[in-house]
């Protein structure tokens, strides 16, 4: 039998194990819980990295060839892209369903001259990544010297404006160049009287 001091002593003792037990599970479930959550965190997937990955970002590229003058096919990141350049439409020399047009040869030739293949190039994307046959949207930069390239085709004569939204982040720019080249006559203006006449 334990007197009434021993009684309290040792049930103050047993309490107090009892509650260092308590506290400590109550730590461990803790601890526990932390890590586990951060595991589940870390091994979640991201839905904007996922979202994203791989597509609308600008990127640096090199040219492998022409395939007429406002379509070119780069190397980009390992693989080979057709890329449509965005905002100018030369006369047509490929296409299935149209003749050859006036100056088409001329703008093909050019595009050539600017973007031999090796020519490094940046890619510069605008709303939309695809046109509808799945050719990869650029304005196109030469990296060496910035040469904008669909505004040197507009500049020169060698392309008409072809503003389809919501792709026309450098419309105004390009249509002034374009009203430029008409205004001098340059290029096709001057040589076929406008676009969209077949070759002579």
């Amino acid at each position: 039998m334990f007197s009434s001091s021993e009684r309290f002593t040792t049930s103050g003792r047993g309490s107090a194990r009892s509650a260092h037990r308590f506290v400590g599970w109550i730590t461990v479930v803790v601890v526990v819980s932390v890590a586990v959550s951060a595991t589940g965190a870390c091994a979640a997937p991201s839905p904007t990295r996922s979202a994203t990955a791989g597509t609308g970002a600008p990127g640096a590229a090199v040219v492998q060839r022409v395939v007429d003058g406002d379509t070119i096919v780069v190397d980009l990141g390992g693989h080979q892209e057709k890329v449509r350049l965005i905002g100018v439409d030369t006369p047509e020399t490929k296409s299935p369903t149209k003749p050859v047009q006036c100056f088409g040869a001329e703008a093909s030739a050019h595009t050539a001259e600017l973007l031999p293949p090796g020519r490094a190039v940046r890619l510069e994307r605008d709303v939309e990544e695809r046109d509808h046959y799945g050719r990869l949207l650029a304005y196109v930069y030469r990296l060496d010297d910035g040469l904008f390239v669909n505004l040197d085709l507009a500049q020169g004569g060698y392309a008409d404006s072809l503003p389809i939204a919501p792709n026309v982040a450098h419309a105004g720019e390009l249509q002034a160049a374009v009203d430029g080249a008409h205004r001098h006559d340059a290029g096709l203006w001057g040589t076929c009287g406008g676009p969209g006449h077949p070759a002579p």
